[in-house]
């Protein structure tokens, strides 16, 4: 029968059938990077990638989103183009020009009318933004913003990197943003990922959007759409170099990252460090700490893996180690 295929022997090492399955094909990667279209991110694909995702670290190098509209808006290029200039953060170095007087302890804001204008900001909304920043005393004539300042020259240099980043519109760590034909309609890709501000607004549509950025779907969406993220985005760099792993491989290490509620590195500082046997874990790194560490503590090792075992030269308790036999003599 076809499910008989899919099944796996009782006592099979899935653990190294995955790793070997993962691995393998990891050292026929490219350190390669990939441009998106209309938006100006080199996206790491290749090795790169593979160790971003299993290293679970905060932020990809270059977070991304795709997101989808509703309504209108996904069949309207303009209206699209409209929701991407709102979506887009706005810095008002990108609108101003920022320049500092130490003599006179006072920083001037002269602000591109033309730029203001094409970002629909106006220097009224830009003034108050920088009041709300600053300490000083804000005056406000025409394009010009005045900010007299009575800190120390220090504190002045740092008022003035502040007000250059400010966001003066848009939603926040969104770069850049760019609409994008698709099959069902205009999308926009993003250079930068905020979902949580993104998913909140109601022209989008909300059960379609995604971000390469797995730490981010775990805090909104939660573990189990993690679990989801990281199988798909193993899955997109291994296909985009034509390398074919069966997707069950992918799907148990993605379970064991993410089986106790967070998402866990393969490294060190997760799995690998986290074993329960004492010299399963002083194999890998660190070997003195776990060693010492497991005396203070009295630990003992149950012996339960392939690694412990090897070190101490027994069978190893997967596969046909699994059957123990007995011999009786017949004698007679």
């Amino acid at each position: 029968m076809k499910q008989h295929k899919y099944r796996i022997d009782s006592g099979e090492a899935v653990g190294i059938v995955a790793a070997q399955s993962i691995g393998e094909p990891g050292t026929q990667m490219t350190m390669r990077t990939f441009h998106y279209a209309g938006v100006a991110e080199q996206v790491p694909l290749g090795l790169p990638r593979l160790i971003e995702i299993v290293d679970a670290r905060r932020e990809p190098t270059k977070p991304m989103m795709d997101i989808y509209l509703k309504g209108a808006a996904k069949n309207s290029e303009a209206k699209a183009h409209e929701i991407a200039e709102e979506i887009e953060e706005i810095r008002l170095s990108k609108v101003a020009n920022v320049r500092e007087s130490f003599r006179r302890k006072e920083i001037k804001v002269i602000i591109n009318q033309e730029m203001a204008k094409e970002k629909i900001v106006t220097p009224a909304q830009i003034a108050n933004l920088v009041k709300d920043l600053t300490s000083g005393k804000v005056e406000q004539e025409k394009n010009i913003i005045l900010v007299k300042l009575k800190t120390s020259l220090k504190a002045m240099r740092r008022t003035t990197n502040k007000l250059r980043e400010m966001p003066i519109k848009g939603i926040k760590k969104i770069r850049k943003a760019v609409v994008i034909p698709g099959k069902e309609g205009y999308f926009i890709r993003t250079g930068g990922s905020n979902l949580s501000d993104v998913l909140g607004r109601d022209d989008v549509d909300s059960y379609n959007c995604y971000t390469n950025d797995i730490k981010e779907i775990e805090r909104v969406l939660g573990i189990e759409a993690a679990r989801n993220a990281i199988v798909r985005e193993i899955k997109e760099v291994m296909e985009s170099q034509n390398l074919k792993v069966d997707v069950r491989h992918i799907m148990l290490l993605a379970d064991a990252m993410t089986m106790d509620g967070e998402i866990k590195s393969v490294g060190r500082h997760g799995l690998s460090g986290q074993k329960a046997g004492t010299l399963a874990r002083a194999a890998f790194e660190e070997t003195i700490k776990h060693l010492i560490n497991a005396a203070v503590s009295s630990e003992t090792d149950g012996l339960i893996g392939v690694t412990e075992n090897i070190i101490v030269g027994q069978t190893v308790p997967v596969g046909t180690g699994l059957v123990k036999l007995k011999m009786r003599k017949i004698t007679g």
